[in-house]
Parts: C-alpha cells; sequence; structure tokens
C-alpha cells in the first residue's frame, strides 16, 4: 500500500541507521584522503558509459539499499578532498560545515519571509553585518545571501542599475544605452549579467590588461570618454577581486578614485579572492576593498563551506532594498524596508538555510580558521611558484598573487601551435591517469595548465610529483 511506502520513507530509525552508517562511511572517507589515498581524484568514464550506467541502475529500482546507492556515488565522484585535487575553485568543505548543511536540507526553511527561516534569517543578519565589518565597512554596510557568485554579480548591478537610474529603473524601465566597464579578465558571469539586463554587447565595455592580467587603470578614464561620444551611460565598473584565469587582483584603490571622480557604482568581483581580507598576512591584496559600493563573495571557494554559498555585501545596505521594488499581497509588503524578510532583496524566493554553514564554522572556529586556510594556501602557491622556476621545460604564467597557478610544458624551440596542442594533450592524460586533478586556460590565445590550490593538505612534495609527472609527459609527447 502507498500508505505503508510513505510509513517507510519517513521511518525514524530507518533514518537513524542509514544516516550513521554514511556519516561513518564519510570520516573513513575523509581520513582515507589525508592518509594518501590512492583512489584516482577523478575516476574518469566518458559522459556516455557514465550515462548508460546509470541507466542500468535505474532500470533496477526500486533498490531499497540506499547507502549502497551513497557508496558508489561517492566513489564515482570527482574527490574535493582528495590532496591531489588542485583544479577548480571549489572549497574542501570542512566536517562542521557539510553537517550544517544536512541540517539545512533536513529543515528545507524557505527564508523568503521570516516565518519560514527564522532561526537563518537572524543568522544571516548577524554573519553578513559581521562580514561587512571585516571588510572595512561602517554600521551602514550589511548583505545578504544568495546562491552563487554568478547570481550575487547580477543582484549588485540590478542594484547599480536602480541606483545610477534615480531609483526608475526598476519600475518604468530604462532609456538609452547604459553600460559598465570591466577588465579583459573579468568572469564570463559579468557579461551574462549585461545581457540578463537587456543591455546588449554594446552595454560592456572591455578594458584591456597588463602584463599581470589586471585591468589597466590608465586606460579607464579613455575608455569612459570614449562611451560618453558614443552616447552611452557608464554607471559602474566591476574590478576583479581576483580574476578567474590567472588570480590576478586589479588595483581597487585606482578604481575608486575613478568612480568617484565619475560618479559611479564600484562592484568587486570577489567571488574567490575576496577571502584575502580574512588573512593578516594577504590581506594587503585586496586594499582599497571598503571603497566599493558591493562585493560578491563565496564561502564555497576560500571559506570552506559547501556550494553553493556566497554573501553579496554593501556599503550602504539600504540601497539594497531599491533592487527589486514590487508588492506580493501573501508575502511581501512593498512599503516595508526590514531585513528579515530576505525574498525582498534576492532574485530567489526560496533559498536554503545556507547561513548556518558559514555560522557553523565562525561559532565553532573563529576568524582564525578562515586565517589559516587562506594563509596556507597562498603560501604554497608562493613555493609553487618557486618550484615550478626551478623545473627545466616548465614556464610560469606569472607571479601568482592568489593561490592560482598558471603554467605549461615549454621546451625550448617547439613552436608555439605545437605547446598548445602538447599541453592540451598533457592535461587530458594528467586527469585520465587519476593521479593529480588539473585543469587548463587561455591566456592570450595560448594554452597553459592551471591549478587552483583549494585543499591545506597537500603538499609541496605532491607538487613537485605534479611537475615532474607533467615534463615526463610533455617528453614523451614530443618525441
Amino acid at each position: 500500500m502507498n500508505n505503508d511506502i510513505l510509513h517507510q520513507a519517513y521511518d525514524p530509525e530507518q533514518f537513524r541507521q542509514q544516516g550513521h552508517q554514511l556519516v561513518d562511511r564519510l570520516a573513513d572517507y575523509l581520513a582515507q584522503m589525508q592518509q594518501g589515498s590512492t583512489l584516482a581524484v577523478l575516476p574518469w568514464q566518458s559522459p556516455e558509459d557514465k550515462l548508460h550506467a546509470w541507466q542500468a541502475d535505474f532500470d533496477n529500482s526500486p533498490q531499497p539499499t540506499i547507502n549502497q546507492f551513497f557508496d558508489q556515488v561517492l566513489m564515482e565522484s570527482i574527490h574535493i578532498h582528495h590532496p591531489r585535487y588542485v583544479g577548480h575553485q571549489v572549497a574542501t568543505p570542512a566536517p562542521a560545515a557539510a553537517l550544517a548543511g544536512l541540517l539545512s536540507a533536513f529543515l528545507n526553511n524557505g527564508m523568503a519571509v521570516y516565518e519560514m527561516g527564522p532561526v537563518s534569517s537572524a543568522i544571516e543578519r548577524l554573519v553578513m553585518k559581521q562580514i561587512a565589518a571585516k571588510v572595512g565597512y561602517d554600521s551602514l554596510g550589511g548583505g545578504i545571501m544568495t546562491s552563487g557568485g554568478t547570481l550575487a554579480n547580477l543582484t549588485a548591478l540590478l542594484a547599480a542599475r536602480q541606483a545610477k537610474t534615480n531609483g526608475e529603473a526598476w519600475q518604468k524601465g530604462t532609456r538609452g544605452q547604459l553600460a559598465l566597464m570591466v577588465s579583459e579578465e573579468a568572469h564570463y558571469c559579468v557579461d551574462r549579467a549585461v545581457k540578463i539586463m537587456g543591455w546588449g554587447e554594446t552595454g560592456m565595455i572591455r578594458v584591456p590588461v597588463n602584463d599581470y592580467y589586471q585591468i589597466r587603470t590608465d586606460q579607464l578614464t579613455p575608455y569612459f570618454q570614449q562611451a560618453r561620444k558614443e552616447g552611452k551611460k557608464v554607471i559602474a565598473v566591476v574590478a576583479s577581486a581576483c580574476s578567474t584565469s590567472t588570480g590576478s587582483y586589479d588595483n581597487l584603490d585606482e578604481i575608486a578614485r575613478f568612480c568617484q571622480q565619475y560618479d559611479l557604482w564600484m562592484h568587486v568581483d570577489g567571488a574567490h579572492g575576496a577571502a584575502a581580507a580574512f588573512s593578516d598576512k594577504y590581506r594587503s591584496q585586496v586594499a582599497g576593498l571598503s571603497q566599493a559600493d558591493s562585493i560578491t563573495l563565496d564561502f564555497h571557494k576560500m571559506l570552506m563551506t559547501p556550494a553553493l554559498t556566497t554573501g553579496l555585501l554593501f556599503k550602504n545596505e539600504r540601497l539594497s532594498f531599491d533592487t527589486f521594488s514590487q508588492r506580493a499581497s501573501y508575502l511581501l509588503n512593498e512599503d516595508e524596508e526590514d531585513w528579515s524578510n530576505s525574498g525582498k532583496r534576492t532574485v530567489e524566493c526560496t533559498k536554503r538555510m545556507m547561513s548556518i554553514q558559514v555560522y557553523a564554522l565562525l561559532r565553532t572556529y573563529g576568524w582564525k580558521l578562515w586565517d589559516e586556510n587562506i594563509t596556507r594556501l597562498y603560501d604554497l602557491a608562493n613555493n609553487f611558484a618557486s618550484m615550478i622556476q626551478q623545473h627545466p621545460a616548465i614556464e610560469l604564467a606569472i607571479t601568482p598573487q592568489a593561490n592560482i597557478i598558471c603554467f605549461r610544458y615549454a621546451p625550448f624551440g617547439v613552436p608555439m601551435a605545437q605547446l598548445n596542442t602538447l599541453n592540451a594533450q598533457i592535461r587530458q592524460q594528467v586527469i585520465e591517469e587519476g593521479k593529480f586533478y588539473i585543469v587548463q586556460t587561455q591566456l592570450k590565445g595560448e594554452v597553459f595548465l592551471r591549478v587552483t590550490l583549494m585543499n591545506p593538505f597537500t603538499t609541496e612534495a605532491m607538487l613537485e610529483e605534479l611537475l615532474n609527472d607533467v615534463r615526463q609527459k610533455g617528453n614523451a609527447l614530443n618525441c
């Protein structure tokens, strides 16, 4: 009977047993990762083969052995906790934050209005006020949490549009060609946000970068003046802290001076690198951060929480209430300006209790946890760069400013086109072999291998092994 199935699905004792087994398995897995696992970082299988395998599993449903399913997912997934995972900018989640995520999923408090998330709404308010103070904002600063940096950047630019069009954009629309200025190295989601807002390709003014892939601040005024001549109304500048490809930090102080001169909104896409504000040693990388009107900060990158958990900070929090001005009589009162109903300030209505993941870490370990994690990983990046420079046939792209390092196999005399092919082949061999997981990027049309150090248990010995592996594979391919 269906009723029997419902009782089984919600049976407390079955949940207790399954939950204990899963946590025990994850704890063993965590220990295995830290003790030098021989598992492939990415158990490589083609997308088609993977789909067919799971189709076969589904065809055998229903299968009551859920822990076998959990174990299969665990073994077949990419292993972010593996110290040889040095690929994309994804956090190695701390167990306390992951447990808070489980609690969030189980309670399922939606948070659009206070009544649907009383605890997480209050904690979000507290956390974002504390974070705002840490980045240097005064008592007017604050913010909200949202699902990912892409959504946070879009929300920030919607706030900028509202603020720089005399509050008319949301209700009356916009007149003329609005535009923003951004580095050539900015994340693609900024371009996406501009097009979502209806500004089109002409709404993106891409400013060239210097040899360190930072926006050329000496070109801001000429590009701004040219945009004016073309009839564009520039309302904002988006700074990168840091860029995704190379980990380069734009000069925030100089960008702030430019924005103040022309009354422009300054937004910092600090999804990855704004976390440097929590490191005593590396805080100088974000000098000028507190002058930004808004800041995106992903907790699920450098701050050890599961994805997606993002903060959007405002220098003047009141402006965040103007972004969306609408009435939903069963939920929101248009005239209220209160922090407790988060649906007023986000694209999302329902959202997870993501604030409790961040709070769980701060409450348990304090700010020092983030300081130590960021400092260790940035230090390791500098040491890795020095190691690269000692390796024959390995070329460092630029001295890293964050925990992102770009390098390539580049023996003397090999043509550029061949180098691009060689490095792409090296990378594919590395990930299919499974001993490491790395990614690649293009810098000025040239292919580089890219490492992001996210796991505090990655060692210099492992990185030396990676460099030797890259060189050996390159030599074999270059025969």
